[in-house]
């Protein structure tokens, strides 16, 4: 599946860019396994490692990591950039419900 059909999804789908040597992005993984065990039947989580898929994170402007984005059908519903905590990404996720 490319990511373009991930997130043109029904189901909204929030993606984490990250890079392995990333302390912020270190400590939200577990934020993120939280949060997809809340959310697991409403939301899909996928993590893109900007050091594997550098045409990638450059096409969708990501300038630092980590940065979120949410995704329903295609559509940006929700970008931020840094360590996020988890209330904020959960009601980003059912706000695009």
């Amino acid at each position: 599946m490319t990511f373009t059909e991930i997130i043109n999804d029904e189901k909204p789908v929030l993606v984490d860019f990250f890079a392995t040597w990333c302390g912020p992005c270190q400590a939200m993984a577990p934020v993120l396994e939280q949060l997809a065990s809340r959310v697991s039947e409403d939301a899909r989580i996928i993590k893109i490692d900007i050091d594997k898929n550098p045409n990638l994170a450059t096409k969708l402007g990501i300038r630092g990591v980590p940065t979120f984005v949410l995704y329903k059908k295609g559509e940006v519903i929700y970008r931020e950039s840094g360590a996020r905590p988890l209330s904020e990404l959960e009601r980003a996720i059912e706000s695009a419900r």
